[in-house]
Order: C-alpha cells, then structure tokens, then sequence
C-alpha cells in the first residue's frame, strides 16, 4: 500500500512554495529597477560625450571641456578691450619743419599751453610750453598725479598741485619728413609750514602720449592706431 501524506509535510511544502514564489518576485523586481538605473545613466552619459568632443586628453588636460581641470576659465578675458599700443617718441611724421612746428604751436593753445618763448627757439626746432597746472585741490591731486608720474619715488604727502612743462623737437630726416621727440616735466606741489614747495616727479609718459597723439591727428587728419578722435 501507498503511504498517505501527512498533515506536516502538506505544510512544509506549501511553506516552500511560497518562499519560492517570494524570491522569483524579488528577483524580477531587482532586475527591472536595474533596468531603469542602466538607462537613467545612458542619458547622463550620452550628454556627457555631446559636451566632450576634444580629442585632446593629456593628462590634466581636458580638451574642449571647460568645466572642470586646467581648461577652466580658459576664455576669461574674452571680448575685453585690446590694450593700446604706445606710440613712439620720437614720431616719424611727413611733413617739413616749419609746418610741424606751426601745428605744435596750435596744438600748445587747443590744450590750454601758453608758448614759452623766452625758452623756445624755433630755429633749433625747439618748442617749450610754460608750466600748466593740471590739477588743484588736497582731495583729488595725489590720484590725478599718480596718473602722470610716479609718485612712489618721493616721500613727500599731502600734495595740494600738479603740473607739468612740454618741451618738443622737431628734428628733421629730409625734406619732407622729421621725427618729433615729446618731453614732459610733472611737478607735485605741498603747502607745509615753510610754504608751498613744487617737487619734480619722474614720468609715466602719459602727458608726452597725449600730447603725440593730438600733434599726429592735427598733422594727418587721423588719431595714431587704436585711439579714438578727441574732441
């Protein structure tokens, strides 16, 4: 005869079943979160291999990305004025002698020069302006200084004045053409207990560039490269 099954074992395997049932719902449940995690990051990567598209990968070295590594910041500065060039001093101009030096004589009073004729001689090719005070005032007349010469040379403080002295000369290299040389003497003044003192600063050249620049556009017609038509 066939032994019957007994009450515990339709138990046991009734308890199995279900563990079994149990296990194949979690593993599929695992495979298709694995699925969605899988295709989440072929997006994140693909946008990464859009971004990337630089050849060059040396180390350290991050092709066209900019994000991150030394590329970074590659591009600061961009779109920022190009720095002007200094003119030379001396300028080569086109022009004979006694038509440059009428146009450095015009130039002198359209800035607000007076002549110095006592130390001028136009026969040598020499032109010197009087001193001409370019700033007045406690407040403003260190900045505006520090803009024409270098005021870190002097221990002198408290500057009340600024001005300064144009000397040019004209040398000429034919008939038709002469180099223009631009000089400036800044001078700083201080009002201390034994009276107002003018001490003399060593340039910056920027008053011999402004100067050069307003000669050349009076000459030819146009301001020297890179700068714009004063007024």
């Amino acid at each position: 005869m066939l032994a019957l099954p007994t009450p515990d074992i339709d138990v046991r395997l009734k308890r199995r079943c279900e563990m079994t049932r149990l296990l194949a719902a979690l593993l599929l449940t695992t495979a298709v979160s694995f699925g969605c995690f899988a295709q989440g990051k072929g997006v994140d990567k693909q946008s990464e291999r859009v971004r990337d598209t630089g050849g060059d990968r040396l180390p350290a070295n991050n092709g066209t990305k900019t994000d991150v590594g030394t590329g970074r910041g590659i591009d600061f500065g961009k779109g920022r004025t190009p720095e002007i060039p200094p003119i030379p001093n001396p300028y080569r101009l086109t022009a004979r002698r006694d038509v440059l030096l009428k146009a450095i004589e015009e130039v002198m009073r359209n800035r607000n020069l007076v002549l110095d004729e006592a130390a001028s001689r136009p026969s040598e090719g020499i032109v010197v302006s009087q001193p001409y005070t370019f700033i007045k005032g406690a407040v403003v007349s260190q900045s505006e200084l520090n803009h024409y010469a270098d005021i870190q040379t002097s221990a002198t403080r408290g500057w009340t004045r600024g001005r300064y002295t144009i000397t040019v000369e004209v040398q000429p290299i034919d008939g038709t053409s002469a180099n223009v040389s631009v000089n400036a003497k800044i001078e700083g003044r201080t009002d201390g207990a034994t009276g107002a003192e003018w001490v003399t600063l060593p340039s910056l050249g920027t008053a011999e560039e402004e100067f050069l620049s307003a000669l050349i556009t009076n000459v030819t017609g146009s301001p020297p490269p890179g700068r714009p038509i004063e007024n």
